[in-house]
């Protein structure tokens, strides 16, 4: 019932997502740029911020915050909330996952701590059913942890590894990332030819036999098409709404490629039990228009599933696996195959950076580098 926009220049804006009435304005929601927002419930979200901390607000009383949380070290730039557990779930920029128990919440702040640590980290998502984790990072590598217990702490070292691969080859974590030197998308993501964990770790055994333990970690590097061995930043991450597919925004550390690409996760036990398993198989692909460099382009699925909704140039474009907007388990391809393009909107003056489809009305948001907010919706 409300549209929540987070905005550069401290401030949250708040609209009817039906008459697109402007509804409040919190104009200094934090002390630098607001990142992210995510409801926890009909009238509790959050919000995350460049100023390293997370605010809590009610809807119901919308001039101070219910409490201000600390515990990040650098610019914040996710929230996912895990609805069994009730635990509000950070990452940031100092690479650094922290656990909330927002059910004990005071005006100093709430329990935390933190639960996963990695180097270069970007996004980071749950998928829907919250039984694992999601990391990009932006050396081009995306951390999955399966099974996973956020009641667990994980210090470097105390979780099982399992082998790290390519998607499509043989070749493991210790393959050059591509990148001489640091970037800037929107804020510096960090480019270094080493990946995410030290190889003492990633020589122990893959500890599959008898089933995979809590919190197994799995390191893959996604295939990206037109990569040309160069290397890829992981600018987003999202999931598909009933947990079968990811889909990523990645460009080349040279920054003349942007691709969206789709990734079909791959259930089930290994063939062998310490044969490297490789979860996530390359379904769908696009290439985007690559306007508005060293910027990170938001993108999401609609509700069902069915479609995705991407930034490109100043507009976005509606994206279906094929030309009847099919489900995904129904037309997977043997290879990957190009992303259809079912319409394009354009109503922007500047680089859209982000879109959202609503998960109640048949409606799409998108948002520009210059601050206007567009609302579409279709006419049958």
């Amino acid at each position: 019932s409300v549209l929540t926009v987070a905005c550069e220049q401290t401030e949250v804006l708040l609209f009817d997502p039906i008459s697109s009435k402007h509804i409040k304005t919190l104009s200094e929601a934090h002390e630098d740029c607001v990142n992210n927002i995510r409801f926890l419930d009909n009238r509790l979200f959050a919000t995350c911020s460049d100023d390293t901390t997370i605010a809590l607000w009610d809807l119901r009383k919308l001039n101070t915050k219910v409490c201000t949380l600390h515990g990040h070290t650098s610019w914040v730039k996710n929230i996912e909330y895990d609805t069994n557990t009730r635990l509000l779930v950070t990452s940031g920029f100092d690479g650094n996952v922290i656990i909330w128990d927002t059910n004990r919440c005071t005006e100093d702040g709430c329990p935390h701590k933190k639960f996963f640590h990695t180097r270069f980290l970007m996004r980071m998502r749950l998928t829907p059913d919250c039984s694992k984790m999601l990391i990009s990072t932006s050396s081009g590598y995306l951390l999955i942890l399966h099974d996973l217990d956020l009641n667990k702490s994980l210090e470097v070292g105390s979780y099982p590894i399992l082998r790290a691969r390519r998607t499509t080859s043989s070749s493991d974590i210790t393959s050059s990332s591509g990148s001489s030197g640091p970037r800037t998308v929107g804020s510096p993501c960090h480019q270094n030819d080493s990946g995410p964990l030290s190889d003492k770790h990633l020589s122990r055994p893959s500890q599959r036999e008898g089933g995979s333990p809590r919190n197994s970690l799995e390191v893959l590097t996604p295939e990206v098409p037109g990569e040309r061995d160069r290397g890829n930043c992981i600018t987003s991450l999202q999931l598909h709404p009933k947990g079968w597919a990811t889909l990523l925004r990645c460009s080349s550390n040279t920054d003349d490629q942007e691709w969206t690409c789709v990734y079909e996760f791959q259930e089930g036990a290994p063939v062998r039990p310490v044969s490297p398993r490789c979860s996530l198989r390359l379904t769908h692909c696009i290439e985007e228009a690559n306007v508005g460099r060293g910027y990170i382009k938001e993108l999401c699925f609609s509700p069902d599933g069915r479609m995705i909704s991407s930034p490109h140039g100043f507009g976005i474009r509606l994206l279906g696996f094929d030309a009847h907007c099919s489900e995904l388990v129904d037309c997977l391809p043997k290879e990957a195959s190009p992303l259809q393009e079912i319409r394009s909107l354009y109503s922007h003056n500047d680089v859209v950076l982000t879109t959202k489809f609503s998960p109640t009305h048949c409606q799409i948001a998108s948002g520009c580098l210059s601050g206007r907010v567009s609302l579409y919706q279709p006419k049958f």
